[in-house]
């Protein structure tokens, strides 16, 4: 049922990009550590940049365990099921990295997101994963669902923070400095905005 690819391409690149969300799975490398699932949505805000990499756009949140995770070790799992039509469930098992504002990649791999409007979700980072095991399975077992849109709320609370507020939310918050662990998380206060 399951089978293993060399490249992110073809029918695999385009169940990816189609996806409305897709999850991401990390850990702490001690043993007691605590592992970490997050769901991602907002169309667009993922990209398969080549045949082995993938990014996506990394906005404000409550925590930071993925990238207190990925700077520590680097491990990573990306997931994406079909909720409409035929049955499927990729992974993408690789190692991720951090890009912060201050990243001199960070103009280019923004280009990568032409569908979004980053100044709207507190984009704090992008998250680059290179790809070491890619596999799919049949998802036969996973519901259907309509997608209908994406909330419009995320957008709504974030557009109005500029850095500085940005920085100042977060540094109220007891897990995006660092995580439940104690790992270090977003470095605070964040790096500003590059201009455009």
């Amino acid at each position: 049922m399951g089978k293993s690819y060399e490249r992110i391409e073809g029918r695999l690149r385009t169940f990816i990009e189609a996806q409305p969300m897709f999850f991401t799975a990390t850990a702490p490398l001690a043993a007691d550590g605590t592992i970490n699932l997050s769901p991602k949505g907002l169309r667009g805000s993922w990209a398969v940049l080549d045949e082995q990499t993938v990014a996506y756009l990394d906005f404000a949140g409550s925590n930071a365990e993925t990238v207190a995770h990925l700077r520590e070790n680097g491990r990573i799992t990306l997931m994406w099921c079909a909720f409409e039509g035929p049955p499927n469930i990729v992974r993408v098992h690789g190692r991720g990295a951090v890009v912060f504002r201050d990243d001199p990649r960070w103009s280019d791999l923004t280009g990568h997101f032409p569908d979004v409007d980053t100044s709207q979700h507190g984009l704090r980072a992008i998250v680059v994963v290179r790809a070491e095991l890619i596999r799919d399975t049949c998802g036969y077992a996973v519901p259907l669902m309509t997608y209908e849109a994406d909330r419009d709320l995320h957008g709504k609370r974030f557009a109005r923070e500029d850095d500085a507020s940005l920085s100042e939310y977060f540094s109220r918050k007891d897990h995006v400095a660092r995580s439940i662990d104690g790992l270090p998380g977003l470095p605070l206060p964040l790096p500003p905005t590059p201009a455009v």
